[in-house]
């Protein structure tokens, strides 16, 4: 079923308990107090590869249902972003809120002049944002065993116009 009305916007300070019980839900595992994804999120606010403008919520009916933050990355020493996480609550998961904010974040970078996103993530799903896999560009991922879900989207660059090894934000480092 799809979401009647889903509005995306910039997170605000006081929506971040929200987000955070959003986090949880979409990546709680079993045998785990806290998903690895809500300390990711938590520690990259703290970091200087942090951007504001390009951490969105997702709202229906009033309540925060998903998040995506794209934060600083590079290609070599030329700056790109790095996509994730992107959560969506299970119960709002297939309504259209993911894709949602997946187009909300593209259009955000791109309105921002960000040369390209990359993500680690399903090629199937994410080919209908216009993905596709880095090593085809001569972008390769920070963990080589990666490279068969790592991928790019070009937006203000030129397919192919920057290659090198990718690097997420530091906070990435730590997973």
């Amino acid at each position: 079923m799809k979401a009647d009305v889903v509005l995306v916007r910039r997170e605000r300070e006081e929506d971040i308990p929200a987000v955070e019980k959003v986090v949880e839900a979409a990546f709680l595992r079993r045998g785990s107090d806290r998903p690895s994804e809500s300390k990711l999120l938590e520690d990259l606010r703290k970091d200087p590869g942090w951007l504001p403008r390009l951490s969105l919520v997702a709202v229906v009916d009033g309540r925060i249902c998903g998040q995506v933050v794209c934060t600083r990355g590079w290609v070599d020493d030329e700056p790109a972003l790095g996509l994730g996480p992107l959560a969506v609550l299970p119960e709002s998961q297939g309504t259209g809120v993911g894709s949602a904010l997946m187009y909300a974040a593209l259009a955000a970078a791109e309105a921002l002049g960000e040369p390209l996103v990359a993500l680690l993530g399903s090629p199937d799903f994410y080919a209908r944002f216009g993905f596709e896999p880095a090593r085809y560009h001569g972008i390769e991922p920070p963990v080589p065993d990666w490279a068969e879900h790592f991928q790019v989207r070009w937006l203000t660059a030129e397919p192919g116009s920057i290659a090198g090894t990718f690097r997420y934000a530091r906070p990435f480092d730590d997973l």
